[in-house]
């Protein structure tokens, strides 16, 4: 954990930095902001002006740093590759500039096609994941964890191979659907992310892999 308590603080700072973007379009942003939209770019979930500026990256931070623990405790955790350890810590960072610059702008007034941004965002997220998700190792916080593939290296890296696929194409989907803006895509994706490599790794497992 010591080695990598700079990059902890590093990546800390910078996800509780939109905090001063808040700060400084204070003035330029209602009492209560829109935190949540659906699908046709309507809000639909407010928040205070406080808690979007502060509680916000707060929570982002939080998260960031549970999920940066869990994982540099994990007890696979050689297995890890340095690109996957680096998503890791980077992906929650990145995300934080992203909402609260959406959050700020719009209610700054700026126009933003919520929609579109969102599952683009995604999108690319998805398909950089699922480049890596096929060249994870056996862990317990990194990859398709089922106890089928956590028993079997050869179960886990098939199904570490289709999941990536999966990802990459779920990814795609995300990106079309930024210009038509269909609400089941979600749905479509989630199928194709998580219950398909499951019921494949059961399969491998029925099989003896």
């Amino acid at each position: 954990m010591k080695v990598y308590l700079k990059r902890i603080i590093i990546t800390s700072v910078i996800t509780v930095l939109p905090m001063l973007m808040g700060i400084l379009l204070w003035n330029k942003m209602p009492d209560t902001i829109a935190t949540h939209w659906g699908s046709g770019n309507e809000a639909n979930g407010w928040s205070s002006k406080p808690f979007a500026v502060f509680g916000m990256p707060l929570i982002l931070t939080l998260l960031h740093l549970i999920c940066v623990g869990i994982t540099l405790n994990d007890p696979k955790k050689k297995n890890i590759s340095q690109k996957m350890l680096s998503l890791i810590f980077w992906i929650i960072p990145v995300v934080s500039w992203l909402v609260c610059a959406i959050m700020y702008g719009t209610a700054a007034g700026m126009k933003v096609n919520i929609g579109m941004v969102t599952n683009i965002i995604i999108g690319i997220l998805f398909m950089v994941v699922g480049n890596y998700i096929p060249k994870s190792k056996q862990s317990y916080t990194v990859g398709i964890k089922l106890p089928w593939t956590l028993a079997s290296t050869e179960n886990w890296n098939k199904t570490s191979r289709l999941a990536g696929k999966l990802w990459i194409v779920g990814g795609i989907l995300f990106i079309i659907n930024a210009f038509l803006l269909y609400s089941g895509v979600l749905f479509i994706v989630i199928l194709l992310m998580a219950v398909i490599p499951a019921v494949y790794s059961f399969c491998l497992y029925k099989k003896g892999i």
